[in-house]
């Protein structure tokens, strides 16, 4: 089995360009998927709604989480309500707070109660983990999304974060913990780790998961090789009659260039004349 089959953290796609949507689609093994206004925006969508039931015809048996972006609460709420219509595997986003800070704690309960299945969203810390597992409605399925990615970005370690995240959650069986905004392929198997039920990861991640299990040194190789490549064709060149010239290829190989040579030519590299934690005279002078 490989790693890959063995993981227990749902995979979903994270995004809003609709044939890389469907691309992702086309694998079982992808789960579910999210978008956001900002993804929206970056992939040039211009309606909404139309976008989203389009993407609702496309994808009818997997959840797909459309984020409100009112104002207001009332706003926000009326807009929840609005999206939960569009489909039946529609998870309906709220922001923990809104844009003054406050805590969305009572529209949460509300719509958990109307039945509205919700992914509270832009979570940081396990206080705010806590608050939303207080409000969220027992009986009503509901996804927590916790911003590992945004966390690690501070220099935090968002592993233990997401672990106290997954404790917290115990008391709610029905919510479902979220590893959101990944950076690396690596965060899929933290999250894993971690105990996360489902991880959202954009396609250009999801497209690097042929790596996992291939032989290092075959891929220090393959680098070797790109590195090479490239430099061919695009015709870089470099000037190197002055070294030859001057035979340092001799010299250095024997492990002493003279510092006249080195006074002609300019500054060599400085594993020519002895680089590393001793150095030379040379080295110091740099």
């Amino acid at each position: 089995m490989s790693r890959i089959e063995e993981l227990r953290v749902k995979l979903f796609s994270d995004g809003a360009d609709l044939e890389g949507i469907l691309e992702m689609y086309a694998k079982p093994w992808v789960r579910g998927f999210t978008t956001n206004p900002t993804l929206m925006r970056k992939a040039g969508v211009r309606d909404y709604e139309a976008f989203a039931r389009t993407l609702l015809e496309a994808v009818p048996d997997r959840p797909i989480s459309f984020e409100v972006f009112a104002e207001d609460e009332a706003g926000m709420e009326r807009q929840a309500l609005t999206i939960a219509t569009w489909g039946a595997n529609v998870n309906v986003k709220i922001p923990v707070t809104n844009r003054a800070g406050e805590f969305l704690g009572p529209l949460i309960r509300r719509l958990g109660e109307a039945g509205v299945a919700l992914n509270v969203t832009a979570i940081l810390t396990p206080e705010q983990v806590k608050r939303v597992a207080e409000a969220l409605a027992p009986e009503t399925a509901a996804m927590v999304s916790v911003f590992a990615g945004r966390i690690a970005d501070t220099g935090i370690d968002p592993v233990p974060v997401m672990r106290e995240a997954k404790r917290i959650l115990r008391e709610r069986p029905r919510a479902q913990l979220l590893w959101a905004s990944p950076r690396e392929l690596l965060n899929i198997f933290q999250s894993d780790e971690a105990g996360c039920d489902i991880i959202t990861v954009a396609p250009e991640i999801l497209r690097k998961l042929h790596l996992v299990g291939k032989d290092l040194t075959g891929y220090s190789l393959e680098t070797v090789e790109m590195f090479h490549r490239d430099a061919q064709t695009a015709a870089y060149r470099i000037d190197t009659s002055a070294t030859t010239a001057a035979g340092w290829e001799s010299k250095s190989a024997a492990g002493a260039v003279p510092e006249d040579d080195v006074g002609r030519l300019g500054k060599p590299p400085h594993q020519m004349v002895g680089g590393g934690r001793g150095g030379t005279n040379l080295d110091r002078r740099a």
